[in-house]
């Protein structure tokens, strides 16, 4: 089916107390392992460009292929760019994404209020929605756990909300970017106060390092959507070098991608039915087509 809109997927979600898993892609067996997955599960699903991954490979081909399987996809698939700077927002706008995110979340507030709502106001006018970020990560996978002060603060979680038009949030309440042992702890009362005061769908990123209690916890309390991809990337690459260690003299790359494939897909599944969105395909259909 064609790509569907993020917002009613979201406000489903949000609305149903489940989250909608946003996997970030990076090839062909990345997209085809994510799909084979939500359908399996009949999930709606969120397939994440993030803007390395467009400079990598390029916008028009990363976006095409996403474009192209969704078409053949059984369930509603969103394209979203994930972390995207002012310029890299407006590229996917054009180019047809259907979720944006713009995160200024490195900015003093009255500034990331600013570029966030310009991104807003300029994607509305084509009906796509935007995700912003309030609050601060640490950068690096060996970086300490973010303190208290970097957290979100509900009370500008709403400011923040109501002045920029953002159609979801991402904030930080505990998790650390690139962190592989689920050690990360949440703060699930400051998820439930910003749910409260935000009365828009919340996106937790860097989800990796949290252990699948805390993540449940959360979507109880209020997280919508959950971005996963460094726990792909270690998944799809181990797959890669057990292949190859299998069979070392093997000289087609089909099988050996096929592997990375398979892991993929295996991941995806196991965080569909952790968020509590397998299921919920025709539910997402038909919110989205009101």
């Amino acid at each position: 089916m064609p790509l569907v809109n993020a917002k009613p997927v979201l406000q489903a979600a949000r609305k149903g107390r489940y989250a909608v898993g946003a996997f970030n892609a990076h090839n062909l067996e990345f997209v085809q392992g994510i799909l084979r997955a939500a359908e399996e599960l009949k999930a709606p699903v969120i397939l994440q460009l993030s803007a390395r991954a467009i400079n990598y490979a390029g916008l028009r081909p990363m976006s095409s292929m996403v474009r192209a399987a969704a078409q053949e996809a059984r369930v509603p698939v969103v394209m979203h760019l994930d972390h995207g700077d002012f310029e890299m927002n407006l590229r996917c706008l054009v180019a047809g994404f259907t979720s944006l995110m713009f995160d200024g979340s490195a900015l003093p507030f009255a500034m990331n209020v600013e570029e966030t709502h310009r991104i807003a106001e300029a994607a509305h006018v084509m009906g796509i929605p935007v995700e912003g970020e309030l609050g601060h990560m640490a950068g690096k996978r060996d970086d300490a756990a973010p303190k208290p002060e970097d957290f979100t603060d509900p009370d500008l979680a709403q400011r923040f909300v109501t002045l920029t038009g953002v159609d979801s949030l991402a904030i930080t309440v505990g998790a650390i970017p690139k962190l592989l042992e689920k050690t990360a702890r949440l703060d699930i009362d400051r998820i439930r106060a910003i749910h409260a005061a935000a009365e828009v769908p919340l996106v937790l990123h860097h989800a990796s390092g949290i252990p699948d209690d805390e993540l449940k916890e959360a979507v109880a309390h209020g997280i919508a959507k959950v971005a996963v991809g460094t726990e792909l990337n270690g998944a799809f690459t181990a797959a890669l070098r057990a292949a190859t260690a299998r069979d070392p003299d093997q000289v087609d790359p089909r099988p050996i991608l096929g592997a990375g494939r398979t892991a993929i897909a295996e991941l995806v599944k196991d965080r569909i039915r952790l968020f509590g969105s397998a299921g919920k395909a025709e539910e997402a259909i038909a919110v989205a087509a009101r």
